[in-house]
């Protein structure tokens, strides 16, 4: 058995999130990528308090499955080497600030001598040149920066982030993405992917409702969606329920199942359009009525009609579940000093090997690539 991108190598250099989740994703897809670090290697390798013995575990869920060499890029034996792996790659995979990206000569400028067909990616803030071009970019300043953090929360409380790395992951995809989409095309090139460009992208409805009818998107109570009615969260007897009833044939099921017909017809509730005119009438309507029993209960009389309906998980029960299993979404990876356990890659290849490897250690593949010793 192989994998889609069997003998596709990818060089890292990168840090933290973005650019080590891009090269993951790839790597489980059969990539070779050789992760090129310090001397001091990724900050990664240290930043969780939790280790599977020389394994961090923050490290180890963003770099399983690729090679370690240890480079310094910024001596001209450092840079040889960059160029004598860059000869034989189809890619390098970067997300560096710009400035560091340029001065080590990870551009598809410096390199394209070396190789003419090398795809050069590189996953940064705010672009390659842009007037933000140097600042710091986290994941939270993203948010902060694209109207994110001002459209999540209550509309009585602070903007409030995401719960996980949304910009970092989201940027890594995109960059897995533009890196593939040039080596099919077969000719090397700079492909230049912004964090904030990324999320800016991802605001696409909310967005175009701004610029064409210049609705300003606000923070809705519960999670409430902007258009559909009802499609938030409401509380149950014993806890929450998301409800999301996209059209009337499920509106029309949804009345029948709870004993209100009368609803069907009514003016203020029958159609989409209705109800989003009359949003806080028809939000306490239901709400009053999904508060008498549980949550469990809601959901088997609901799902069963097709109606979109779930409690809330803890990320916890969300690893436990049947579901998670069946879709082989937890790996277990041993190694001499116990089982790292991870979340799997969500593309499924029919065919392929999905058995992973460990994360690399620092420096491990030195040897296997320069004949031993540090670069």
């Amino acid at each position: 058995m192989s994998a889609p991108l069997a003998g596709i190598r990818i060089l890292e250099v990168g840090h933290m999130l973005a650019g080590p989740y891009a090269g993951m994703l790839l790597a489980d897809l059969g990539a070779e990528v050789i992760k090129i670090e310090p001397a001091s290697g990724d900050i990664a390798r240290s930043i969780s308090p939790h280790w599977i013995g020389p394994h961090n575990a923050y490290f180890a869920s963003l770099n399983r499955g690729k090679k370690s060499v240890t480079l310094d890029l910024a001596t001209a034996e450092g840079q040889q080497r960059l160029r004598a792996l860059a000869a034989s790659a189809q890619a390098l995979l970067t997300n560096l600030r710009p400035s560091a990206i340029k001065k080590l000569g990870l551009t598809y400028a410096a390199l394209k001598d070396a190789n003419p067909k090398l795809v050069c990616v590189a996953l940064t803030g705010y672009g390659l040149e842009s007037p933000l071009a140097e600042y710091p970019a986290y994941d939270y300043v993203i948010q902060a920066l694209t109207g994110i953090m001002a459209l999540t929360g209550d509309p009585a409380d602070p903007p409030v982030k995401t719960g996980y790395s949304a910009v970092d992951n989201s940027a890594g995809i995109m960059g897995a993405l533009g890196l593939l989409a040039k080596i099919i095309e077969g000719r090397g090139g700079q492909v230049d992917v912004a964090m904030y460009d990324v999320m800016l992208s991802q605001l696409n409805y909310l967005a175009g409702a701004w610029m064409n009818a210049n609705e300003r998107p606000a923070r809705q109570a519960r999670s409430a969606h902007p258009y559909i009615v009802p499609a938030q969260i409401f509380p149950t007897s014993d806890g929450w329920l998301t409800l999301f009833i996209t059209h009337d044939e499920f509106w029309r099921k949804f009345c029948e199942e709870v004993g209100k017909p009368q609803w069907i017809a009514a003016a203020e509730f029958a159609t989409m359009a209705a109800r989003r005119e009359n949003r806080a009438g028809v939000i306490a309507a239901i709400g009053a009525l999904l508060a008498a029993e549980t949550t469990a209960r809601w959901v088997a009389r609901l799902a069963p009609l097709g109606i979109v309906v779930a409690g809330i998980e803890t990320l916890e029960q969300a690893l436990a579940s049947e579901h998670t299993r069946a879709r082989c979404m937890r790996l277990s990876i041993p190694t001499p000093d116990g089982v790292i356990h991870a979340v799997g890659n969500p593309v499924k290849c029919a065919g392929a090997d999905e058995d992973a490897a460990p994360p690399p250690r620092l420096g491990e593949h030195n040897e296997l690539y320069f004949g031993g010793g540090r670069g």
